[in-house]
């Protein structure tokens, strides 16, 4: 472990997953005094222009879509109090399937070893004792958060530094919840797709397979704030639409499965940073 601050770092595929999956910890370790450091992977160019155009669609500029995001992000890890944010700026390379999967100099074209070897720059200036991303499968299969998986590990692995390691992940019990507030929340009422739903049901993993609920209902206000930074992004704004309280609630525990570890700190855990404090 290193002899410096204690660290955490996240690395995320775009601007905003920041806030979703880890706006809680972020909040919660840097209020601790933790150093923090947030790698987003993309530019977020494939993200819902000015009017929510979508990719494709005319009047939509991928290059002016990244620079606000960019703002927003910033915006968002100053609410979030991150100490440190680096950006790796490779083309959002949007939903499996998208020709954007394609473009030469999206993420998903770049060779892991290359995005290792830049990310594995990063691992060694900061020393993180804690890394946090996304499972193999990107935690929904959206190609820039299995490559954020794949550049992560592989970069662990070139620098044989030895953190605690961390995939993002939700309970069962809590993805079911989520599909109830989401029929609760509907757009003008109708039913959501039975095929959506069915899909919402199997992402996460069962309660009793994560290895770490970490509490972080102090930091709902925070958190949320920084999810309506990025206003700009359509699939935001459900969130935003139940208020903070119910949005806490839901969303007040964040949760995670330990895949590396030499501390010996008993799982459950409710503290990524169990057996270093």
């Amino acid at each position: 472990m290193n002899s410096g601050p204690l660290t955490l770092m996240a690395v995320h595929a775009h601007p905003d997953d920041e806030a979703t999956g880890t706006g809680g910890v972020l909040a919660r370790y840097a209020a601790e005094g933790i150093r923090t450091v947030l790698v987003t992977c993309t530019d977020g160019g494939c993200g819902d222009g000015p009017g929510g155009v979508k990719p494709g669609d005319p009047g939509h500029d991928p290059a002016a879509v990244a620079l606000m995001r960019r703002q927003e992000l910033e915006a968002s890890c100053e609410i979030l109090k991150v100490s440190h944010l680096e950006m790796l700026d490779y083309a959002d390379s949007g939903m499996m399937g998208w020709t954007t999967n394609d473009a030469p100099g999206s993420f998903w074209q770049t060779p892991v070893e290359e995005g290792a070897a830049r990310l594995a720059e990063l691992l060694r200036r900061y020393q993180p004792d804690v890394v946090v991303t996304y499972d193999e499968n990107g935690f929904y299969g959206h190609p820039d958060h299995i490559q954020a998986n794949r550049i992560t590990m592989a970069a662990l692995a070139m620098t044989g530094l030895t953190p605690k390691v961390y995939w993002t992940t939700a309970p069962r019990s809590m993805m079911k919840r989520f599909g109830e507030v989401m029929r609760e929340f509907g757009a003008d009422g109708q039913e959501p797709d039975p095929a959506e739903a069915a899909a919402l049901a199997e992402i996460g993993l069962p309660d009793e397979e994560i290895t770490t609920w970490v509490d972080t209902t102090a930091f709902g206000g925070q958190k949320f704030d920084a999810l309506a930074a990025h206003a700009s992004q359509g699939e935001n704004i459900f969130f935003l639409r139940m208020g903070q309280e119910r949005f806490t609630e839901l969303m007040g525990v964040e949760t995670f499965v330990r895949v590396q570890d030499t501390t010996g700190a008993a799982v459950p855990e409710n503290d990524l940073f169990a057996g270093m404090h």
